[in-house]
């Protein structure tokens, strides 16, 4: 599986960004997908994830209520809809992908390049 994320960019604190991550191959919808981030001089945090189906979403509590994942398994896509954006929230998100039976928070095999979201205060 290949995976290319796009849709960073530079938005004031409080405004909104969608990042669309792209994956080739035809059985996209049999992974579960996710976002991480990572902010200058951090570690890399999970941020969401969805299941196949897209039936099951869990997000990390720091972005809770204001990110939204989906995807759209027609198009091997999988989007993440960030709301009332901090600055804190500035960072390389990238997306990636897992297989059946992958079960801890960080346990994913495909990972995408990353694209940046800046966040002014």
């Amino acid at each position: 599986v290949q995976l290319q994320a796009s849709g960073g960019g530079l938005v004031q604190a409080g405004g909104s960004l969608r990042l669309s991550c792209a994956a080739s191959g035809r059985t996209f919808s049999i992974y579960g997908m996710g976002w991480f981030r990572q902010a200058p001089g951090k570690e890399r945090e999970f941020v969401a994830t969805i299941s196949g189906s897209g039936g099951t979403t869990y997000y990390a509590d720091s972005v809770k209520g204001r990110f939204t994942i989906s995807r759209d398994n027609a198009k091997n896509t999988v989007s993440l809809q960030m709301n009332s954006l901090k600055p804190e929230d500035t960072a390389v998100y990238y997306c990636a992908a897992r297989k059946v039976g992958r079960v801890g928070i960080n346990e994913y095999d495909y990972w995408g390049q990353g694209t940046l979201v800046t966040v002014s205060s």
